[in-house]
C-alpha cells in the first residue's frame, strides 16, 4: 500500500499538517489531491478530538496520546496511539472509539488503529491547551 504524502508523529507533527511546520515527509507524493488531504487531516483532528479518556477533562490529541497519523492512498486512515497508562481502564474500548469518530470523515475508507506503549507516554506530550485545562502550566 503506498503512503499518503503527509504524516503526523505526535502533536507538533500534527500541527505542521494543518499548516503550522515547515517540514518535509520522504514519503513520496499522494494521488489524494493537497486541498482534499487538507481537508482531510483537519476533520481527523477534529474527530479525535470528540474522543475523551473519561478520567481525564481533555481530549485524546490534545493529551498527546496520538503518535502518528497517516492517510493512504487507499483513504485508509492509519493511526498509532497509546494510553496514559497501559493499566488505563478503557484501554479496551478507547480504539474502537477512535475508530468510529475518525471513520465517520467524509472521504476516509477506513481505520486502523494501532495500540503502542513505546514510547511510553508522558505529561510532556500534552498540549499547552490540555497543560491549563489540568491546572499543569
Amino acid at each position: 500500500m503506498e503512503q499518503g504524502s503527509k504524516l503526523m508523529t505526535g502533536h507538533e507533527a500534527a500541527e505542521m499538517l494543518a499548516g503550522e511546520g515547515a517540514a518535509v515527509s520522504d514519503a513520496p507524493a499522494s494521488a489524494i489531491p493537497p486541498h482534499e488531504l487538507d481537508r482531510m487531516t483537519d476533520d481527523i483532528i477534529g474527530a479525535l478530538k470528540t474522543v475523551f479518556d473519561p478520567e481525564i477533562p481533555v481530549d485524546i490529541y490534545e493529551l498527546g496520546l496520538i503518535y502518528r497519523i497517516d492517510v493512504a492512498d487507499d483513504r485508509l486512515v492509519s493511526i498509532d496511539m497509546t494510553l496514559t497508562a497501559p493499566g488505563c481502564p478503557v484501554a479496551g474500548e478507547m480504539p474502537g472509539w477512535v475508530e468510529n469518530a475518525v471513520g465517520a470523515v467524509p472521504g476516509a475508507s477506513g481505520v486502523k488503529v494501532n495500540m503502542t506503549f513505546d514510547p511510553p507516554w508522558d505529561p510532556s506530550r500534552m498540549s499547552d491547551e490540555a497543560r491549563v485545562a489540568l491546572n499543569m502550566y
